[in-house]
């Protein structure tokens, strides 16, 4: 949600923004019908006052036993004027918000300018692209050759974008998703939670995807729609809240399953596990005052490479330009790991700082001696296991089929070395 305050004052500076967004400028439509909403305000307030006025007077007068027929109509003449003039001040009220509630987040002064993916920047990079001496498999040729993943049964069960893990590689989902909650709770500071996988409209509201991404979600009914993302219900946590400034920052990370419709994904990677229905990840949420999201937005980003570190795979961060960056960010960095199958990068995080965006939605703030401020908002995946699934599937694949087990989840395998 943006501060109109920030519109009135900065109307130029606001339609710039939102045209390296990819909207159009709307400031003057904005700003016409604060105008009318404001006037109708101030009308209302002096009628308001002056029935007040009346008002005592007719209870003056009636103590005396005066007549006030004559006060009487005019309160029920202001009355009728009054109400009116709620009704306009609400249609205003509705008009500004559907506006409002619909515009993307402001870009930070850092983000390069772009319209999409092709103007995104190098950041940094880590690690080396791994040399193969045989040709390497994409991840779903290795485990369906391993009898290990079908997307055949898949479909018959739930029709295309699904998948069907089994026994070994089932195992190894399930152990990069401990060995993410582990890194993030005992080495990175943040608190696990496990949250619904149902959330109500509010919720998906207060952090952006409703009302304009209805169709990229699916809903269960009864004001009941299936997270699409942990990001949700962990940034919720703080929705209508007043926190001690001293809990700040609050870090949370939870794994769950993940659910899209995936409506503008038509035609895009519809083999393999890259793009599903339904898919599992470890989200990152940071709640913070507001001049610490910026090296808060490092710090997550660091956390979220770290897993790539440990699985000693290749990858590479991009800095978002202005028109590819996600509805509620004010900057994002993407982390994209390296697939030798395909032979490309592949976004497996995006980590993005919301600034007070999400927090003004969900009326989310700190008390800072006398003064209620926005917090600022962060989040992240830490990483998207499915994708990570894949990676080491292409990256540590063996000439003869199978696949070697990263050191650092071998643990997790009784100390087996291959899948």
């Amino acid at each position: 949600m943006h501060n109109i305050n920030y519109i009135r004052n900065n109307s130029i500076e606001f339609d710039n923004a939102m045209n390296l967004r990819g909207e159009k400028s709307i400031s003057s439509k904005i700003l016409e019908i604060d105008r009318v909403k404001r006037e109708t305000q101030t009308v209302l307030q002096n009628l308001l006052s002056e029935k007040n006025i009346l008002s005592k007077t007719i209870g003056d007068l009636k103590s005396k036993n005066i007549d006030a027929n004559k006060e009487i109509s005019k309160v029920e003449e202001l009355k009728i004027k009054i109400n009116s003039l709620k009704e306009l001040e609400t249609i205003k009220e509705n008009e500004l918000n559907s506006i409002l509630n619909r515009l993307p987040n402001i870009p930070h002064k850092t983000v390069p300018n772009g319209k999409d993916e092709n103007d995104n920047k190098l950041y940094r990079e880590w690690g080396s692209k791994p040399d193969f001496n045989f040709k390497p498999k994409v991840h779903y040729e290795i485990g369906e050759n391993l009898g290990l993943i079908n997307f055949d049964i898949a479909s018959k069960l739930s029709g295309s974008r699904f998948v069907l893990l089994k026994n070994q590689i089932s195992k190894l989902e399930r152990a990069i998703s401990n060995f993410m909650l582990d890194k993030h709770t005992e080495e990175n500071g943040y608190t696990e939670y496990s949250v619904p996988f149902l959330v109500k409209e509010e919720s998906l509201f207060g952090t952006g995807q409703l009302p304009k991404f209805g169709e990229d979600l699916f809903t269960a009914g009864d004001d009941h729609w299936l997270i699409p993302t942990a990001e949700v219900p962990l940034t919720n946590l703080v929705r209508n809240e007043i926190l001690n400034i001293n809990k700040l920052p609050i870090r949370s990370t939870s794994y769950t399953p993940c659910f899209r419709s995936e409506a503008g994904a038509a035609g895009k990677d519809t083999r393999g596990m890259l793009r599903q229905h339904q898919f599992t990840k470890v989200e990152l949420v940071s709640i913070v005052e507001p001049n610490q999201s910026e090296d808060e937005l490092e710090r997550m980003l660091t956390c979220a490479e770290s897993i790539l570190k440990d699985l000693n795979i290749h990858y590479r961060v991009m800095t978002l330009c202005s028109g590819d960056m996600g509805f509620s960010a004010i900057k994002t960095y993407d982390i994209e790991v390296w697939l030798p199958g395909e032979s490309k990068y592949r976004e497996i995080s995006s980590c993005s700082n919301c600034g007070d965006f999400q927090a003004r939605r969900m009326n989310a703030r700190y008390k800072n001696e006398d003064k209620n401020i926005f917090v600022h908002t962060l989040n992240g995946s830490g990483l998207a296991v499915g994708r990570t699934l894949i990676a080491i599937l292409e990256n540590y694949q063996m000439e003869d089929g199978n696949v070697e087990i990263p050191e650092v989840l071998i643990k997790y395998f009784n100390n087996k070395t291959l899948l």
